[in-house]
Parts: C-alpha cells; structure tokens; sequence
C-alpha cells in the first residue's frame, strides 16, 4: 500500500485527494492548519485520514513526511522550501504546482545527490501551459523546424453564463495570489527587443484577444516571458510572450485600485474606523470625502463612469464596518472581494488557455500553430480550476508512485517522458487541446 501526504486541503486539493481516494492500493493523508477543510476531502474514506498540522511543528511534520511515499505540497509557496528540505532529509520526492523559485532550485544539487525528484510547476499555469508548449515545440524541432514565435494567455474566469458581477470575476482560487499577481513587473520579446512593463504600467498594457467561437479578452503580460526561450529550448525566438486572460473592465479597475493604494501591504490598525474613513485615507483624502466624486476628480474621468460603479458595487464607497480592525490595505479589499465575488451554486467557472507559435522550416515554408485549451467547471462538482490544477498534480505523483520518473532534481514538466504521460491522463479526463494550423 502505497502513502500520499496532501499538505494543504485549499481550492484546488480535492480533485487530486479524490484521484488517489479511486485507487484501491494508495492511502491518502490530507493535512491542514484547518483540520476541518482536510475533513471535507477525505471524508469517513477508509483509506483517507485528515488532520490539524501547522508547518511550524518541525517534529510532527518530520513524522508525517517520513511516514509518505510521495509529498504534495500545496501549501503557499513560501512554504515549499521548507517542505522540500525535509523530503530531502527523509529522501522522500515531493510535487508541488508553483513556480520554482531561487530557494527551490537551490536544493537541485542535493536533490540529485539523494536520488530524489522535487518536481514543480505542474498545475494550470504554470504546469498545463508548459505541457503543452512542449509538446508543439518538440514536434516543431522534431520536423527540422525553428520557433520563432511564441505568444500563451491563459485566464481562469466565470463561465459566459456565470459572468454576472461588474469585475466579470469570482474566485476559484487564491484571492491573494489574484491579487498580488498584478503588482509585478512584466518582460517579453517582440520583434527580438526586450519590452519591459514596470509593475505601475501592468494594467495599462493590456490588448484585445479574441477566441473564436468564445468571446473577447482582455490580455495583459505576466511576470517575466524571456526566460522562457530558455525554459523551453528556442534561443531563436524572436517573440516570447505569455499573458493573462480577463473579461473586459479588469483592467481599468484593477489599475485604479493600485492607484488608491489598495494593493499596499504595510499593515496597521484600523480600530474606529468606517470603511469610508479607511478608503478616504489609504486615498489621502479626509475621512467624510465624497470618494466617488473625489476619485472622479482625480483620476479626470466622468463621476458616473462604469469603473467607479464597479467600485461602488463592492462597497469602496460605504459607510458600513470595516471587514478586520487590522492589516494592509490588500488583506481588507481581498476580504472585500471576497465576499461579494463567490460562484453561487451550480455556477460555473471557465479555464481558456491559448498557444501561438509561429515556426519555420528548412524547406522555406513557415506555419502558424494555435492550440486552445477551454475547459469548464461541473455545476454543483469540481471547478474546472481545482480539475485544472489538481489532475496534472495527481498525475505527476501518479508517475512517482509507479516508478516511471526516472530523473532527479528540481525539475518542471518540459520534458516529454513528463509531460507525455500527463496529457495523456488529462485526455483521458476530458481535459484537450484543440489544435488548428495555418500555412504562412
């Protein structure tokens, strides 16, 4: 029988604590600092188990580790280093969906040396998109081809029927992670010239795309895309490029919201406050302004403008309570946001993923590659981001457990032996490309 350790029982948990639950030789253990939240994953299982564990308790999460076959940490991210030190120490490999980040890919060396696989960045975005960007590259390389172009959006949205709210966005995952998400810089190629968007700028530079058959999105650029031609081997590329998908408004709103200073992290203490004489200082403005008519001012825009009914819809301008008497202005609008931008029941959210690729040949020709993953989230079941996130998860550990990963180290799905078996499970699932080519 073999052992998963679940640490974390978030948004995206139960999808991938379910695929082991089906399997009659895996035993699943699902912690969290929540031992409710693991409770309502495993259920009366009798080969699942849920329980409390905080991060900081080293001797009891030295226990579990060592007790598992593999470790999936879903956990923030800040965390995984410390989850990956104490897999190395217990040579236990470990799966994670986040980006690898420098103290990650610092345990690389003794990862290889211990015989163990810290595998990364295999959940939607990063993880799905990598897959597949993989798998159309290789094929390109595979025909003697050069990739010269390279542009993926990717956007976990409500549904076109579930889009009811003026932000035209509800959580499926992290409300945090939404929203610290537009305050980094952004670089890509264009042409072979470096662009570089500071994080003040993100918002601004967004473009119209359009999925046929679908609907128009606004994209805007995501962290860093340049690193990319190494990532996935085409030091050719002349353009790299990989964005987010949004309904139209995000963009403008969210702009004007880092504007207000509502995506600053310094904390304080708001005890007495309204909410009004919060927003009004965090907009350095006296505690009564009339927000709405001061903004309008300020920003130079009409006072009955659609943005400002978009703050007005999630109460920026209200006198009512403060949502915590403490925090940073993000804590309080993610409560904020929280609590007005949740799928109602049988609501359904959206996960749209789009590759372009422009790829040349040693006969001369040249071809234009678009693959588009749309997928969507089961009424009343999984969203389609927990499904999106937590199935390629599952089926990385999947390859752990049945001895098929045979690499070592810290290591991302760009590799065929990786990403080959996982979209082949994803398939299997429903969850499929649909690929169109072009002559060019």
């Amino acid at each position: 029988m073999k052992n998963v350790l679940v640490l974390g029982a978030g948004f995206v948990a139960g999808p991938l604590v379910r695929f082991f639950l089906e399997k009659a030789d895996v035993r699943v253990s699902v912690a969290d600092i929540e031992p409710d939240k693991a409770a309502a994953l495993t259920g009366s299982h009798p080969r699942g188990r849920a329980f409390a564990l905080d991060l900081k308790n080293e001797v009891a999460l030295k226990g579990e580790i060592a007790a598992a076959d593999v470790v999936v940490s879903l956990v923030p991210y800040v965390f995984h280093p410390l989850v990956a030190g104490v897999c190395l120490s217990r040579k236990k490999p470990m799966v994670t969906t986040s980006y690898v980040s420098e103290a990650m890919k610092a345990l690389d060396a003794e990862a290889k040396r211990a015989g163990i696989a810290l595998v990364n960045e295999v959940g939607l975005d990063p993880g799905i998109d990598h897959m597949e960007a993989m798998r159309v590259i290789d094929e390109i390389r595979g025909r003697g081809g050069r990739v010269l172009g390279f542009r993926s959006y990717c956007g976990g949205l409500p549904a076109p029927e579930a889009n009811t709210n003026p932000f035209g966005y509800k959580f499926s995952w992290s409300p945090r992670g939404v929203l610290l998400a537009g305050k980094n810089e952004a670089r890509y190629l264009k042409d072979g010239r470096e662009v570089v968007i500071p994080a003040a700028g993100l918002f601004d530079s967004y473009e119209k795309v359009t999925v046929p058959g679908l609907a128009t999105f606004e994209g805007y650029p995501n962290r860093n895309s340049i690193s990319y031609k190494e990532t996935y081997g085409v030091p050719e590329a002349l353009d790299m490029f990989r964005g987010t998908f949004r309904w139209p408004g995000w963009c403008e709103t969210l702009k004007k919201i880092g504007d207000w200073g509502l995506l600053d992290a310094k904390e304080s203490d708001w005890t007495g406050l309204t909410r009004r004489a919060f927003l009004a200082r965090t907009a350095g403005l006296p505690d009564q302004a009339d927000l709405r008519n001061e903004l309008a001012a300020r920003w130079k825009i009409d006072p009955a403008a659609k943005l400002l009914d978009r703050m007005a819809w999630l109460g920026l301008f209200d006198d009512g309570p403060l949502p915590g008497k403490s925090g940073s202005p993000i804590d309080l609008l993610e409560k904020m946001m929280l609590a007005k931008m949740q799928y109602e029941t049988g609501e359904r959210d959206m996960i749209v993923l789009r590759h372009e690729f422009r790829a040349a040949y040693p006969d001369g020709t040249s071809e234009r590659i678009v693959s588009t993953l749309i997928d969507y989230g089961i009424p009343g079941g999984d969203s389609s981001m927990s499904r999106t996130v937590g199935l390629p998860a599952a089926a990385a550990v999947n390859l752990v457990l049945e001895n098929r990963l045979k690499r070592t180290g810290v290591m991302t799905p760009v590799f065929a032996d990786i990403y080959g078996p996982i979209l082949s499970e994803l398939k299997s699932r429903g969850i499929v490309f649909r690929e169109e080519r072009e002559k060019t």
